[in-house]
């Protein structure tokens, strides 16, 4: 089998132009994916030395095709940020007005969707660990049930759980028209990038990397076609308000935004952040998710572990519609962990019919 060292001293004979040295020494090669039939990496320069390295990437995406038992190699050029030459001083430790002003998110400039995408739907938290991936996969699910052909994209570029929450490991396959047949799972079409890495592998890129491979997974896989149109691409963010996020607002329509958050104020914060992002990149928000509402004890009775109703109030605050709650419930978490989604598996189940509602209010204010 195919190994990194193999393919490492393989790019070695390739000399990048600034350093003469081969692409490995000189550090030039990033994020390095070698899997059974496929390999590729990142190949990313300054910004004033694209045009110079385009014949590198090509050389490069050769080579590796060349390569025994390799059937599809990718090589992906991008650019670093420019450093600013002359940062200015500032008279105390806190941003100048033109610094914020000029970080403030934009509104989007895309105009189209992924192609053969009907609408897309973005879910997002402001922070880690208050189950938005959990939740997000039983939107999607939901919207399955009702009737309507759904893809799943988890854009957690750092963290991917579609793999494991789903039982699948096979990466997708590239079709005549060279774009990712997506596994099709659960009725989901599902793409990730954990799909494509190591799952012990960490994803140590910079921003232009992770936004470039975010917009690899949008564009480059084939979610629908012509005859068969996909009805909703429903895309897990990965938290935060940063690289990924813009990137993805501004490349893609994106029909409307969902918040997730658990009760307590520390979750509240960043989710109103989220709400911000959406608000200043004119993605209308469909509504808050409360997550981890409650867990029913032996006794039926409803233990409130973080708190409850902290997401409602807050959706209230900020005019933006309530859509429901989720409980903790242990059969959710071990579906997840099984790669059998546990409101798939008991689609008549309490949490089933939960998610389905869910799904329907979202379909409504997205009218």
């Amino acid at each position: 089998m195919l190994d990194k060292e193999t393919v490492l001293a393989a790019l070695n004979t390739i000399i990048d132009p600034m350093s003469g040295q081969g692409l490995s020494d000189a550090g030039m090669v990033r994020a390095l994916i070698v899997s059974p039939e496929r390999v590729g990496f990142m190949l990313e320069v300054p910004q004033d030395r694209v045009t110079q390295y385009g014949p590198v990437r090509l050389a490069s995406e050769k080579l590796l095709a060349r390569l025994e038992g390799v059937t599809k190699a990718q090589v992906v050029l991008t650019a670093e940020m420019a450093p600013n030459p002359q940062p200015q001083k500032q008279a105390s430790a806190k941003l100048s007005e033109r610094a914020v002003e000029d970080s403030r998110p934009k509104a989007p400039v895309a105009g189209v969707r992924p192609n053969h995408v009907k609408k897309v739907i973005v879910v997002g938290s402001g922070k880690g660990g208050v189950g938005k991936s959990t939740v997000s996969l039983g939107l999607a699910l939901g919207l399955n049930a009702l009737g309507l052909r759904v893809g799943f994209l988890d854009a957690d570029i750092y963290g991917p759980s579609a793999p494991v929450m789903l039982g699948v490991r096979k990466p997708p396959e590239f079709g005549d028209d060279k774009l990712m047949v997506p596994p099709e799972v659960f009725g989901l079409k599902v793409n990730s990038v954990g799909f494509l890495v190591d799952p012990d592998q960490a994803m140590i890129w910079r921003g232009p990397m992770a936004s470039q491979a975010l917009t690899q997974l949008l564009t480059q896989t084939r979610w629908g076609t012509a005859e068969d149109p996909l009805d909703v691409l429903v895309v897990d963010l990965p938290p935060g308000t940063g690289d990924v996020q813009l990137t993805l607002t501004q490349k893609t329509l994106i029909d409307g935004a969902v918040v997730v958050s658990t009760p307590q104020e520390m979750a509240l914060a960043d989710a109103r952040r989220a709400v911000t992002l959406f608000g200043k990149t004119a993605i209308p928000v469909l509504g808050v998710i409360e997550n981890m509402a409650y867990f029913v004890g032996p006794d039926g009775a409803e233990l409130e572990i973080f708190g409850r109703g902290g997401a409602q109030k807050m959706a209230s605050a900020l005019k933006v519609p309530f859509l429901g709650d989720v409980p903790l419930d242990p059969a959710l978490r071990k579906g997840c962990d099984d790669g059998r989604p546990f409101t798939a598996a008991e689609p008549d189940s309490e949490m089933a019919t939960r998610f389905k509602i869910i799904a329907e209010r979202v379909l409504a204010e997205m009218k």
